[in-house]
């Protein structure tokens, strides 16, 4: 047996440059190629054009007094502006404070006072949300530039172009450049701060392992508020002269589905929902994929059985899989488009170029065997440079080596194909028995009625937890509690099996399509009369 350890050996050397830097290559190499189309917005942009509209921006941005090392923040679903934004911030040096398209007045409001941002360019609004109301209600506010009508004005007001050259020249890729508010389980959101070298770095290996080159145009419907946005596929599409498709402002699996047609994708994006929801789109059988080769499936586990679909229907044969998270830049690990079937659909691949992963047991530290369980580390280029303005949160989650602790379980085969298992603090405890929910939503899946499935541990007297499992049943597909746990009797432990079942038609989910397990858990406690257990 050996340990679980691995380094990333590559022949392919790090960036060492500044993300102004790479940009200017790229449109210097690939001026008269097509850079960003935005469906909804009738924009389409080559990168000349698009370079036109980042150089304005970033000269707009000086002229309106904005520093080097100063706080912009973006709060807008997607739109061509926002990739102008991300490239305009990082030529002059100013840090991206990237808001969420959802956040509400308290939660605006303490993103922006907690990373000191002096200056907020903002949509008109999103979904139901009135921007500028909300911007009202909040007491600290920095200036505002609103995309509907100061835009244009931000835009006309030019500082001289060599002061834009002046502070490219400035500029180091070590120094911050993005921050990213990570949503924990308890307490504030988090300030995840990075550098031009973790992002830049990260984005171009992401784009490596996809065989990106200028021939890709990669369907885009994540959100770019989130590294999976404007790493995997902003940074990653980028740095290969390749094509960013918008589909639509927010994720809807038709706008997507016709995005791909339309443009002839070959990429395309999205968390394990959004391709469910996208196999379950009524018009599925009548759009044409077949110009799709490979994507990203992150963000949360990957059903097995969806990846098959994926694969075989969506004519995506050399889809990946990536895993991380926002303080690692995101990406840690991610299959390759040559790895063997079997560790496509059930691992999240090896790890990345140039950096390590280890597995250790939680209470001590130590580095476990390959095949056992413990908790995922990472280390290298990737690792953030600390939560903003919270030293005490940045040594909790970084120890003295460098080592990122994920706070998740996994498992490190022979290979080196990392398998995650599940959350250290999502593990149900039965009556002593450690219960992994993964293990029985990939069973779940294979219920021929069962559209999607998720589980959780909820309180029970007896045992201190017990197994409930949320179910999404398919179209025309009938399903009942009984037939479910009758499914599951005899072929997974007994203490595995459901013991309480909820079918919906939907979970709770995150701007990002993410499950949110903790509501399903309060909402089980909240309507059953559960009662937290002290023997648990």
């Amino acid at each position: 047996m050996s340990l679980a350890y691995q380094h990333g050996v590559s022949d392919v050397p790090l960036r060492g440059e500044t993300i102004g830097e790479m940009w200017n290559a790229i449109v210097s190499e690939h001026g008269a190629r097509e850079a960003l189309a935005s469906r909804a917005q009738g924009v389409r942009w080559t990168y000349a054009e698009l370079d036109a509209q980042v150089e304005r921006c970033a000269l707009g941005l000086l002229a309106a007094g904005v520093d080097k090392g100063d706080r912009v923040g973006i709060w807008a679903p997607n739109c061509a502006e926002w990739v102008v934004v991300q490239f305009a911030t990082a030529r002059v040096g100013a840090i991206l404070v990237n808001i969420n398209p959802s956040y509400r007045a308290h939660e605006l409001e303490y993103a922006l006072r907690q990373s000191g941002c002096s200056l907020l360019v903002h949509a008109l609004g999103f979904k139901d949300a009135d921007y500028r109301e909300l911007l009202a209600g909040i007491e600290t506010r920095p200036r505002t530039v609103g995309l509907d009508d100061d835009w244009d004005a931000l835009l006309d007001r030019l500082a001289p172009i060599e002061d834009l050259r002046s502070r490219e020249r400035e500029l180091q890729f070590d120094e911050p450049i993005n921050i990213q508010y990570t949503s924990g389980t308890t307490g504030f959101p988090k300030g995840a701060t990075l550098s031009h070298h973790n992002i830049l770095n990260n984005g171009f290996f992401v784009g490596e392992t996809l065989g990106y080159s200028p021939a890709d145009r990669v369907c885009v419907p994540v959100p770019f508020y989130h590294c999976f946005g404007m790493v995997l596929a902003n940074l990653a599409i980028v740095t290969h002269g390749a094509c960013i498709v918008i589909p639509s402002e927010a994720f809807e699996p038709h706008a997507t589905l016709e995005a791909v047609e339309a443009e002839r994708c070959t990429s395309l994006y999205g968390v394990p929902t959004m391709f469910i929801a996208e196999l379950a789109e009524p018009a599925f059988e009548t759009v044409d994929l077949t110009s799709l080769r490979t994507g990203i499936m992150a963000g949360s586990p990957c059903p097995i059985e969806v990846m098959k679909r994926v694969q075989a229907e969506m004519h995506m044969p050399e889809v990946t899989i990536c895993y991380g998270m926002t303080e690692t830049s995101p990406v840690s690990t991610q299959t390759s488009r040559g790895d063997p079937l079997d560790k496509r659909v059930s691992s999240v691949g090896r790890v990345h170029p140039h950096l390590e992963v280890k597995i250790v047991e939680p209470s001590t530290g130590h580095i476990v065997q390959r095949g056992e369980s413990g908790e995922l580390c990472t280390r290298g280029y990737s690792v953030m440079l600390g939560y903003w303005d919270d030293e005490a949160a940045t040594r909790a989650a970084i120890d003295d080596a460098r080592w990122m602790h994920t706070g998740d379980l996994a498992t490190m085969d022979d290979d080196g194909y990392v398998n995650i298992v599940g959350r250290i603090k999502d593990v149900i405890i039965r009556g002593g028995e450690n219960i992994y929910p993964r293990e029985i939503e990939e069973f779940l899946y294979t219920h021929p009625a069962i559209a999607d499935a998720q589980v959780v541990g909820v309180p029970d007297e007896r045992y201190g937890e017990i197994v409930c499992a949320w179910v999404i049943v398919g179209t025309a597909a009938e399903l009942d509690e009984e037939a479910l746990k009758e499914f599951c009797r005899g072929k997974i432990a007994r203490y595995k099996v459901p013991a309480l079942v909820r079918f919906v038609d939907a979970f709770p989910l995150t701007v990002t399509g993410k499950v949110q397990k903790f509501k399903m858990r309060e909402l089980e406690i909240a309507e059953r009369g559960l009662v937290e257990s002290k023997t648990a």
